[in-house]
């Protein structure tokens, strides 16, 4: 996709935006096309923060996607309902991080995820989706470039960190274009990232991923120490493993699959129970 978009202005004066939402309305027909279009599942999806329906006026053309909006903004909630009077069963007054997915669609169901998400909790919607992991086969979001970089970003850069294990270890992660601050309102201090998560063939990781998780969450916890350092917050004794090359490593040196032998180590010196 090509980086430089048209701003075509909508009509803002109908919601006002709330800053302690986190609320940045889009104001780009053409980038939000841009972001639907780069959804390219079909079936259940969910738009988390729709806001003024930006992206959902262009989600609703496409009749293969069975959609429910998630606003936590009674009054954005207030303004879809009056403009998409056809669609109003399907926005969901609520908040994300906190409503059962299977109130949506039915038990199992699977579902994308698609929306201009709050820069404030785009993390937090990350880790719950995380949670649904299994059931979500493909996000789009448009977050703060930095984030958004950050959860694309490889082993050995700066930017990679704790999410950006988690979610390479289930999704490939595609960093589709940049977005300015002037096609916001209010514009942000910062630009935007679209980025795009697929799942991947990951069933289950090679190893206990509860462990997993505190073995990432540890060593990025202490970061600019090295892997042995960031383990001694585990409680495990590790002394065994003291001379493993990898324990001289920082963590942002570690790839998915190396956190996967990194957690099998820990686990062959935690005592078994029983």
């Amino acid at each position: 996709m090509n980086n430089t978009r048209h701003n075509i202005n909508l009509t803002m004066q109908n919601v006002k935006p709330k800053k302690q939402l986190g609320q940045h309305f889009l104001t780009s027909q053409q980038i939000a096309k841009d972001i639907v279009d780069a959804l390219t599942t079909n079936g259940n999806a969910i738009e988390i923060g729709p806001g003024m329906g930006v992206l959902s006026r262009y989600l609703f053309q496409r009749p293969e996607l069975n959609m429910r909006l998630i606003e936590v903004d009674g009054e954005s909630v207030d303004y879809l309902k009056a403009n998409y009077p056809e669609k109003a069963d399907t926005v969901v007054f609520g908040d994300f991080l906190r409503l059962d997915a299977d109130s949506f669609f039915g038990e199992g169901e699977n579902f994308s995820v698609i929306g201009n998400f709050p820069y404030n909790i785009s993390s937090q919607i990350f880790f719950r989706i995380l949670e649904y992991k299994d059931r979500v086969p493909m996000i789009v979001g448009m977050l703060q470039r930095e984030v958004a970089q950050r959860f694309s970003s490889g082993p050995g850069t700066r930017d990679y960190g704790i999410l950006s294990v988690f979610l390479q270890a289930y999704y490939d992660i595609e960093y589709l274009f940049t977005v300015h601050e002037d096609v916001f309102n209010p514009p942000p201090k910062v630009k935007s990232g679209v980025i795009r998560l697929t799942r991947n063939s990951v069933t289950k990781l090679d190893c206990d991923e509860a462990l997993f998780r505190r073995v990432v969450k540890a060593t990025f916890g202490q970061r600019r120490k090295t892997i042995w350092n960031g383990l001694k917050s585990l409680g495990v004794n590790l002394i065994a493993l003291q001379d493993d090359p990898v324990m001289k490593k920082r963590p942002e040196q570690l790839s998915v699959a190396d956190f996967v032998n990194l957690t099998n180590k820990v686990a062959s010196q935690i005592p078994r129970q029983g």
